[in-house]
């Protein structure tokens, strides 16, 4: 499902032009992205966390060169699922 599927079934679903509706979409992903940038997290009851991340320094090679290169610590966003939306997931999907 793409951004343009969520903003037509949304637009669907509410009634609401699918322009108002792209904003709305829009703008709850920069104020997710904003807040994580900004090392807060976000929580959605009942849908999951986006959280922040700390990845520590390690070592890794370059195979092409055979060479060997230091990966400094960082940050990285991550999305950890409710466990009310896991299960449904978990039930739901087909095999």
């Amino acid at each position: 499902m793409t951004k343009a599927d969520i903003v037509n079934e949304v637009a669907k679903t509410t009634g609401i032009e699918k322009i108002a509706v792209q904003k709305m979409v829009e703008s709850f992903m920069d104020s997710i992205k904003i807040a994580l940038a900004g090392d807060k997290n976000v929580y959605l009851r009942g849908f999951g966390s986006f959280i922040v991340k700390k990845r520590a320094k390690k070592t890794a090679r370059n195979i092409s060169k055979n060479t060997t290169i230091v990966i400094p610590e960082h940050y990285i966003p991550a999305f950890k699922p409710a466990k009310v939306f896991m299960n449904k997931v978990k039930n739901n999907v087909k095999k």
